[in-house]
């Protein structure tokens, strides 16, 4: 323990190595610095799951763990969500994505997730489809609100009463949708169509944007100068560069300020900004997608189970394929699909992999496809017919 300098009442002071008392010792008073920086066992147990499926966002994880461990604490401002935020970005960047992983850590299931998709609200008339048609209006009983209670309360567990609300591409909706959300994410309560009050105090609000994504690319990939290769060339390796992501995290702010009214912003808990994926963190994503693939084989019908190794070679040349600053990790998914689950899917109806087979996937240099081996006890095959 470590000493301290208390006053007394009576404004005599005592030195203590850590205890605290008065003079006679008629009241002794143990004293103890505490670690207001740790984290707890869940909240920490959280930050680790999603960084293990979401690359290259730290700043939003951290957002999200810091106000989760506020709810368990139970500690969450009254009459409000447990958090609401704006995540903003290029496109195919981890924000659907980082929303997604938190519904399978918290709740056991990526799709776990009430899901708004803005696009599908341009008009202030489809607002109804959220909230249901007032009495007396046409088709009132058959329409079913996107939000009520019972669809906030759908994927609720035994340990975990949180549900978890998406509206992707928020900047896509009328306004009609965002007057909708000021009372939301400001006194977690919403009044459907047929009176009945919603409450939101046991979710949490994710918006997701590509605003300020054109303004960002134009900072990554600026054309003039000696220069812009020079930033181009520290992204695409992973260099992080401080002043570089101060430009984006503010392109994205005032894209959003220009957007949104001050009332609309003033009640978002924290605006996150999602950094362009380098080639570092484009590595890390393509392990995650292979994992995820062999999970896909695993969980296959018996009798269709096998096991691949992917060699260096053949993750470069997916990179390679897959490698498109501009649009992120989505590229890289589907040249994973193209030459890598396409041509495994025409092995297996054609009955050239067989139950428990070990197959090596490699690339020979300047060749368009991927080649299949399956590996026998000691001399590998050459597996015929990949290429779709």
């Amino acid at each position: 323990m470590e000493n301290l300098d208390l006053e007394s009442e009576n404004g005599s002071e005592f030195l203590f190595d850590g205890i605290a008392g008065d003079r006679e010792g008629e009241l002794r008073l143990e004293v103890a610095a505490l670690d207001a920086t740790r984290t707890g066992t869940e909240a920490a147990d959280l930050a680790n799951k999603l960084r293990s499926r979401v690359v290259g966002q730290d700043e939003a994880i951290q957002h999200i763990v810091r106000t989760y461990q506020t709810y368990l604490a139970g500690l969450s401002p009254v009459g409000r969500p447990i958090g609401n935020f704006l995540f903003l970005g290029p496109t195919g960047s981890g924000k659907t994505r980082l929303v997604e992983a938190m519904a399978e850590c918290l709740l056991g299931d990526r799709r776990a997730v009430i899901k708004i998709d803005c696009a599908e609200f341009q008009h202030s008339h489809e607002i109804a489809k959220l909230v249901g048609s007032p009495p007396g209006y046409l088709g009132h009983r058959e329409t079913h609100p996107a939000l009520s209670q019972e669809a906030l309360n759908r994927y609720h567990t035994e340990s975990v009463k949180v549900s978890l609300v998406l509206f992707d591409e928020i900047e896509k909706a009328s306004d009609a949708v965002w007057n909708l959300l000021l009372g939301i994410l400001d006194k977690a309560t919403l009044t459907l169509g047929d009176n009945h009050r919603v409450d939101f105090s046991q979710a949490l609000i994710f918006m997701t944007g590509n605003l300020g994504a054109a303004e960002m690319n134009a900072l990554l990939q600026p054309t003039l100068g000696f220069a812009s290769m020079e930033t181009e060339r520290r992204h695409a390796i992973g260099i992080n560069d401080p002043k570089l992501s101060n430009k984006l995290s503010r392109a994205g702010l005032e894209a959003a300020r220009r957007k949104f009214t001050p009332e609309f912003m003033n009640r978002i808990d924290k605006t996150v900004i999602f950094h362009p994926l380098g080639a570092r963190e484009l590595r890390r994503v393509l392990e995650i997608e292979l994992d995820e693939v062999q999970e896909r084989i695993q969980q296959a019908q018996a009798g269709k189970r096998f096991l691949i190794k992917v060699t260096d070679s053949a993750r470069d040349f997916l990179l390679m394929e897959g490698t498109d600053v501009r649009y992120g990790a989505r590229p890289l998914k589907r040249a994973i699909e193209r030459l890598l689950v396409q041509p495994l899917c025409n092995l297996i109806v054609t009955g050239q992999i067989r139950p428990s087979d070990r197959i090596r996937v490699t690339h020979r240099a300047s060749a368009p496809i991927l080649t299949f081996f399956r590996e026998a006890a000691f001399q590998p095959r050459e597996v015929h017919g990949a290429a779709a």
